[in-house]
């Protein structure tokens, strides 16, 4: 009986003892986070104007990156507004594959197109935005890529507007260009945005964002001007349930230029919106939005639009256009590896100097 009392009672013991070791565990289990800095602690390359704290340090591991998407720094809700974008955008392609033929159906593919090219942007951004503060290299490399998925965003708006909300006379006047024109200028806007973050702090900031906002802006012009067309040829009387997204669209875009243009509310409030409220969030939820539009717009122009744009495009067509999406993505990569290129040796030649 003793025996069996003192062996309960040395059981009892362990468990106090495993209890307190406990909190030791879970330190190692999830080892201590490094708190954030302020801007003056990190490189200059990495501070954004106005915000002055919840920078994270460099050159950490990357299990510390990915972890810091459950922490509170200054690119949180940077990460979270184009990473849940991307989740809606995918449950929008899972519900249109239930009524749309997108393998069988080759006027399906720009709608298509121009899902995926969503879901690339939204994931890239999401990505460079969570990674992109490890060092200077992967600074650079995750927002270039970043860049190539704005661009293939712009053609993929470019191919819908051209393949399904196009009139007939406009169609007529640019049928043998306007793609092409759409993937330069796809091409450029990536150019010109890599090369400005590549000059990012050799040239005034003014200048930089000027290469970055100028081709983009034509691209968006070029992309949206069968939309102009249909906008001036539209009634109250006419029946088009797709063009009060078209016009929502719009709005949402020149909403989220002015906000990446114009670093508005923080310059009023500089260090009061390092966590929320900065510009450039509130230009990832107006995107966002602007995206969401745009897609749900271009689903019901193919529903409802379709004896116009099987009158005027051919079954060959569509392949034509995921050629030239190809085209553009793989023009972009190679852009981004010539420039990243010009970026690491500077790189290299600051090491050396240091």
């Amino acid at each position: 009986m003793a025996s069996t009392v003192m062996d309960r009672i040395g059981r009892v013991f362990i468990s106090l003892q495993q209890i307190k070791q406990l909190p030791l565990l879970l330190t190692q289990a999830v080892p201590s986070v490094p708190g954030t800095l302020k801007d003056t602690d990190v490189p200059c390359y990495f501070r954004e104007r106005y915000v002055h704290t919840g920078y994270r340090p460099l050159h950490q591991s990357w299990r510390y990156y990915f972890l810091s998407l459950f922490q509170r720094h200054n690119e949180t809700i940077n990460i979270w507004t184009h990473l849940l974008a991307f989740f809606v955008f995918l449950l929008k392609l899972c519900k249109f594959a239930e009524s749309v033929d997108f393998a069988g159906d080759p006027h399906s593919w720009p709608l298509l197109i121009l899902i995926l090219s969503a879901m690339n942007y939204s994931a890239l951004s999401a990505t460079a935005h969570l990674l992109g503060g490890k060092s200077e290299l992967c600074h650079y490399t995750f927002f270039f890529l970043d860049y190539v998925g704005v661009a293939q965003y712009q053609y993929g708006s470019a191919v819908v507007h051209f393949y399904y909300s196009i009139d007939e006379r406009y169609y007529r006047s640019v049928k043998g260009i306007f793609m092409i024109v759409a993937t330069l200028l796809s091409c450029l806007s990536c150019f010109g945005c890599c090369y400005g973050k590549y000059c990012n702090h050799t040239l005034p900031t003014w200048v930089r964002k000027l290469g970055q906002i100028v081709p983009s802006a034509l691209a968006y012009m070029w992309d949206c001007t069968p939309l102009v067309m249909r906008f001036f040829s539209w009634s109250s009387a006419s029946d088009d349930p797709a063009i009060v997204y078209h016009f929502g669209q719009v709005a949402f875009f020149l909403s989220c230029a002015f906000f990446f243009s114009v670093p508005l509310p923080e310059r009023c409030c500089p260090g009061h919106c390092d966590f929320l409220g900065q510009s450039h969030q509130v230009f990832h939820v107006f995107l966002s939005c602007c995206t969401f539009s745009q897609i749900h717009a271009a689903h019901l122009d193919y529903v409802t639009r379709r004896q116009t744009y099987l009158s005027l495009h051919q079954s060959g067509d569509a392949a034509v256009c995921v050629k030239l999406y190809v085209l553009t993505v793989v023009v972009c990569l190679l852009t981004v590896v010539g420039v990243l290129r010009k970026a690491k040796q500077v790189i290299e030649n600051k090491s050396k100097a240091h």
